[in-house]
């Protein structure tokens, strides 16, 4: 992979910025901050069709602390060590377990979504392992969702909108950190004492212990300083084009979605494996740039956005809610990557 290249995709770990360029005005460095804080909530519950038209604004303002807070956080992390892409992927992996297995514990509740539209859709209740309490379906489905779409995606459409000094250095200093780290506490905290959503439900410790361990285990190997050195050189082909990186992450997205039960969980696994070494393997080729990583969490959102006229809203919706609320979401994804995509045009 060549220094360019590198350096356009945030994948690159020997050229990094380790602290917010001093000359540049805070408030320049806040709009990506508050861009990021703003579009993670709206990604992680608004892009699939959780959420009436109505209700969005709300549910951005209120969940931005924990889940902007989280995406903030993890990219910070990210930039300021060089660990690029594989750190985040595995930070968010963390996140997504620390979010559902401790946060809203949806992940060991079984009654999480009883009183939503999906409590008869749910297949949960096929895959589920009583000596976990969990349901291996949904918790594939909870950390491949937090992964995709409330870390990942938020990150690359948001550095995507600035050039490619900014995009790969931190954007807070240690006072804005300890902000934005006091906010996703209490953003989690305030989820955390919400009982609609847990419903009096609490994890047993053996639960909450095992859900602990696996975040500190992905957090330990996320700081690895392997991520943090430069990728060995590939083969001397070029990386493919950014469309065939977006098309091949949109159809495994909309496909794993489309199954349930065991079959489900076996194939999103598989799926998951096989991305994950392909865009390793397309990301060390020379060519691979920002317009390829962006392509790529592209598929996964409009993924998102083609699932939100399949399945319903968290409540019940009349059809004119419910298609209103839909055609909303494709405008905003849309409206989202192309200005990201044309912000990135003159700089390929």
């Amino acid at each position: 992979m060549t220094n360019a290249g590198q350096q356009q995709a945030g994948v690159g770990q020997a050229d990094h910025g380790e602290a917010p360029d001093p000359r540049e005005p805070v408030w320049r460095r806040l709009v990506p901050v508050v861009a990021l804080l703003l579009l993670a909530p709206w990604a992680a519950e608004c892009s699939w069709g959780g959420f009436a038209g109505t209700d969005m604004l709300l549910v951005v303002v209120v969940l931005a602390p924990m889940y902007g807070g989280a995406a903030i956080l993890i990219r910070e992390a990210a930039r300021r060590t060089g660990g690029g892409w594989p750190m985040i992927v595995l930070l968010a992996l963390g996140f997504g377990v620390l979010q559902a297995g401790l946060v809203d514990q949806s992940l060991f509740n079984p009654d999480f979504l009883a009183d939503t539209e999906f409590a008869d859709l749910s297949a949960a209740d096929q895959t589920r392992i009583p000596l976990l309490g969990i349901s291996a379906q949904e918790a594939v489905s909870f950390l491949g969702n937090h992964l995709a779409l409330t870390i990942c995606a938020p990150i690359a459409i948001v550095e995507s909108y600035l050039s490619p000094a900014r995009r790969l250095r931190p954007w807070l200093r240690a006072p804005g950190l300890v902000v934005v780290g006091v906010l996703y506490v209490l953003g989690s905290l305030l989820v955390f004492a919400d009982d609609s959503g847990r419903k009096g439900f609490l994890a047993s410790p053996g639960q909450l212990v095992g859900a602990a361990a696996v975040v500190l285990a992905l957090i330990v190997l996320a700081s690895l300083p392997r991520w943090r050195r430069r990728p060995v050189p590939g083969p001397a082909v070029d990386a493919p084009r950014p469309v065939l990186a977006g098309g091949l992450a949109l159809v495994s997205y909309v496909g794993v979605s489309m199954l349930s039960g065991w079959l489900a969980f076996a194939v999103t696994v598989i799926v998951g494996v096989g991305l994950t070494a392909v865009l390793v393997r397309w990301s060390g080729r020379p060519g691979w740039g920002q317009t390829h990583v962006l392509s790529t969490v592209a598929g996964a959102l409009i993924g998102a956005a083609i699932l939100a006229y399949l399945v319903p809203p968290y409540a019940a919706a009349s059809p004119g809610e419910a298609l209103f609320s839909d055609v909303l979401v494709s405008v905003i994804a849309v409206a989202l990557l192309t200005g990201a995509y044309t912000r990135l045009r003159p700089r390929r």
